[in-house]
């Protein structure tokens, strides 16, 4: 199984390729592979939750800087059958 590393590594090798067919767009990466290009993040983040659970996976908005957040930063869908309501 791929190691969020290893997802970062395989985007770096297709980030030109990325930005120069989808620049703006979010890029979701499983298993070193490139999944597929979503226009919104929230697509990309609940194809990502459907088809691959809690991960390792990669969304990264194709020619953004990449960013850190805290590991406990999760993404929560609130619609649809694992809905999540905050107080």
């Amino acid at each position: 199984m791929a190691t969020l590393q290893d997802e970062i590594a395989a985007y770096e090798g297709m980030r030109p390729s990325l930005e120069s067919a989808s620049l703006g767009k979010w890029a979701l990466v499983h298993s070193q592979s490139l999944v597929s290009v979503f226009d919104e993040f929230e697509e990309a983040a609940a194809e990502a939750v459907r088809r691959f659970g809690r991960g390792p996976f990669l969304i990264r908005q194709v020619g953004a800087s990449a960013g850190v957040l805290p590991a406990s930063v999760m993404y929560r869908p609130l619609n649809g059958p694992n809905a999540v309501r905050l107080p």
